[in-house]
């Protein structure tokens, strides 16, 4: 008798230990399971905080697409970036609550035949951005999308509206990401003249954006232009348009870079007047996307 009590007190001891040993786990586990929340949460707001120091344009995210990391220039040949980061202008300008497409009325315009409005003269705190942005507020009467890009570029046989011409874009924007600390000056010698470039200095932050651009349409694509960003998908649509996007895919294995392709094919083959129309659309920004791909 006293042999069995001593056995179950020794079964109830061991299963004892056994509970408080799996107890004392649980909370290791538990432990861990909260630093590992924690830490992630901490590397998100990283990454947040990391975001917000180098925030940049649609603008920006486009020339730094298309310069040369070394030589710190876009290519002589591309002849496209020019309209490309005029549209950029009006697309970042509609997104932030400044420009809109007029109503469309009773019979229903195209997007290209509606005029762009001013909804909110605040500043941006961008000169290139408010510079646009004032002389749409100023201009009576208002003037198309297509019209924009083409006055903003100063691709206008009017001599009255010349005025309208953004001069030395790609410079001012390239000085803006040196402040940034993305991009550094250097002077290089071509023979004939001097040209003043800007190699790139943060390769952290253009890799970035090289990842964001090839995840959209690898890992996180969702098949569904109104449930991606909208920021992301301009600048898909106005790399393409600028003739730079290819520089984010040139890393990619054959199959993924074929597989970015085909989305992005998708993406441009959309009909912009039906996208347009979908509840939470940017109509300004298809219209842009619309002038480019019509």
């Amino acid at each position: 008798m006293t042999s069995l009590t001593q056995h179950s007190s020794g079964l109830v001891q061991r299963r004892t230990e056994a509970s408080r040993s799996a107890a004392a786990d649980k909370d290791r586990g538990s432990g861990d399971e909260d630093f590992e929340s924690r830490r992630g949460e901490e590397q998100e707001e990283e990454d947040k905080a990391d975001s917000k120091e180098t925030r940049l344009t649609l603008m920006e995210e486009v020339l730094l697409l298309g310069l040369k990391d070394r030589e710190g220039y876009t290519s002589f040949w591309n002849d496209c970036i020019s309209s490309g980061l005029r549209g950029c202008m009006l697309i970042e300008l509609a997104i932030r609550g400044r420009l809109q497409l007029e109503p469309c009325g009773m019979r229903r315009k195209s997007l290209l035949a509606r005029k762009v409005i001013c909804k909110s003269d605040a500043p941006t705190g961008d000169v290139l951005l408010d510079e646009a942005l004032k002389h749409v507020k100023e201009t009576q009467p208002p003037e198309t999308v297509q019209s924009w890009i083409e006055l903003l570029s100063g691709e206008t046989w009017n001599p009255l509206k010349l005025h309208y011409q953004l001069r030395n874009v790609r410079e001012r924007l390239a000085k803006n990401l040196v402040e940034k600390g993305v991009l550094t000056t250097e002077k290089q010698n071509f023979l004939l003249f001097d040209m003043t470039t800007h190699p790139l200095t943060n390769n952290n932050i253009k890799q970035r954006l090289i990842k964001r651009v090839q995840e959209a349409v690898l890992d996180k694509w969702v098949n569904d232009p109104q449930r991606m960003d909208k920021r992301m998908l301009a600048l898909i649509f106005l790399a393409h348009s600028s003739d730079v996007l290819e520089n984010a895919f040139a890393p990619l294995l054959d199959d993924q870079y074929d597989l970015a392709m085909k989305r992005v094919r998708q993406l441009l083959d959309l009909e912009p007047e039906g996208e347009s129309g979908k509840p939470n659309a940017n109509e300004l920004l298809w219209a842009v996307v619309s002038a480019f791909t019509k």
